[in-house]
């Protein structure tokens, strides 16, 4: 089993430079969303996180019925849908197009999927050139780093780092004035959008009825990566689908002020295949490669498939108090937050990484403004009882147990626990102070000593309830 990050997590905790980018960027996304759920114009949005909720439950119980209309009406308007059970299947295949089609340069618009098979890699190792177009993630990948944040890649650099990484990276005099820097990204952007031969997008959405694969996004260059070049290939999940072109509209609702507080983002684009005749644009050649990489193991737990659900807003991870503390890359996949706390586990075991389910404090926020009601508190609590589980199937956890079944024989036994009581201000001591900040040092172990090394425990009473009960009766 993995380890907490611990000292990565406290090098995190201890950068007040970070935690301020952290917790400024994620309170102006939490502020945005909350000003466009008051507007009058989101006086349903209940209604439609409702209907999310059951248009996406409909889909996945009915998965493969969709999955197979997708195909036949992808396929009637001219592009082909591939079909990829892991990483490895994907990027294969777009290795094999590449090398056939004589193709060198690839340019990309914002996609996690392409993230979680880690496609970059995959295609730089057989020196294919491959480039970013997102302006977040142009950063990233200059900086040779993974997304901070799902829908705000870069969002824990400031602007001297990025004018310091610009400098470096693409050899330009030094700019801190933020629309500079853009007109910088912009320029270099500019020469390989019109000198690509294949383009790669991911998916918001997939349509069933109409065999549609839908992008939303701010900056254009989704739209660019996949009219450009003459080759386009889409990346999705499977869970990406919707039956009808009609239940789109919920979701673009509730998407857009979900994740950075607009009524509709700036680009909505449908694709549904290569260029037809009389057509000036679009691709020549159209694909969509479809991602299992551990989804239909998802799909058969009934209790916790509503994982995928999810429509990769963020929102979850700008209100959890867990993510703006530690950040998005204490996280040990592409996912982090709320989300990538219960479906990194599902994706590659509980025992992979075991503390995931453990890195929330429940205060339930997550589910709150989750835009498909996905129940998030609850599969972490399921999520922990598996890990115990597998803990107990490896013999671990013993200490853990044992504190248990102590605290489980006191409180069978009152007067034990009231003598336990009586002995607790004898034995913890405060030392004169509010809280309690470090145990006595035979007590200082174990997950006890872990637990409160980030937390203040108030000092037991001098007298109990019990005592004071007693007292009160005698004096009545």
């Amino acid at each position: 089993m993995n380890p907490l990050p611990a000292e990565k997590i406290n090098k995190t905790l201890s950068n007040s430079g970070l935690q301020l980018a952290i917790y400024e960027s994620t309170g102006r996304l939490m502020e945005k969303r909350r000003k466009a759920l008051a507007s009058p114009l989101a006086a349903d949005f209940e209604t439609w996180r409702e209907q999310a909720n059951r248009i996406k439950r409909h889909t996945i119980e009915n998965l493969d019925h969709y999955l197979e209309q997708l195909e036949q009406n992808l396929t009637r308007n001219g592009g082909k849908l591939v079909w990829a059970r892991d990483a490895t299947e994907a990027a294969d295949f777009i290795l094999n197009l590449a090398k056939e089609n004589n193709a060198f340069r690839i340019v990309k618009s914002k996609s996690m999927t392409t993230e979680e098979i880690d496609l970059n890699e995959r295609l730089e190792n057989h020196q294919l050139e491959v480039v970013e177009t997102d302006l977040g993630e142009y950063i990233i990948q200059l900086a040779r780093e993974r997304p901070y944040h799902i829908v705000a890649p870069a969002l824990h650099k400031t602007r001297y780092e990025v004018a310091d990484l610009f400098t470096e990276k693409l050899g330009v005099e030094r700019e801190v004035v933020i629309e500079k820097q853009t007109m910088i990204a912009r320029a270099r952007l500019r020469e390989k959008f019109l000198s690509a031969d294949i383009g790669i997008t991911g998916a918001n959405f997939l349509i069933a009825d109409s065999g549609a694969v839908v992008i939303v996004e701010n900056e254009g260059n989704a739209r660019l990566s996949s009219s450009a070049p003459r080759i386009q290939i889409a990346v999705a999940g499977m869970e990406k689908l919707i039956p009808r072109a009609q239940d789109l509209a919920t979701f673009l609702k509730v998407l857009g002020r979900s994740a950075t507080g607009q009524p509709l983002t700036v680009y909505t684009s449908f694709l549904s295949g290569p260029r037809r005749a009389g057509e000036i644009d679009g691709p020549e050649q159209f694909y969509l490669v479809l991602v299992d990489n551990g989804r239909t193991r998802v799909l058969a737990d009934r209790d916790k498939r509503q994982s995928l659900y999810c429509i990769r807003c963020g929102a979850c991870l700008n209100h959890c108090p867990v993510y703006r503390k530690i950040g998005g890359h204490n996280y040990p996949w592409v996912y982090s937050g709320p989300i990538g706390a219960i479906i990194s586990p599902q994706f590659h075991g509980v025992t992979e990484d075991p503390w995931l389910p453990y890195a929330s404090s429940l205060c339930g926020a997550c589910g709150e403004v989750c835009p498909v009601k996905i129940e998030i508190p609850k599969i972490l609590l399921a999520l922990r009882e598996d890990v115990t589980k597998a803990k107990k199937r490896e013999g671990g956890g013993g200490l853990e147990r044992l504190a248990f079944r102590a605290w489980a024989f006191l409180m069978r036994h009152p007067k034990l626990f009231e003598i336990a009581g009586m002995a607790a201000p004898a034995l913890i001591s405060d030392g004169g102070g509010r809280w309690i900040r470090s145990l006595p040092r035979p007590l200082h172990v174990g997950p006890i000593a872990r637990w409160l090394s980030q937390r203040d425990l108030p000092p037991p009473a001098e007298r109990s309830f019990r005592q004071l009960w007693r007292a009160r009766r005698r004096r009545s």
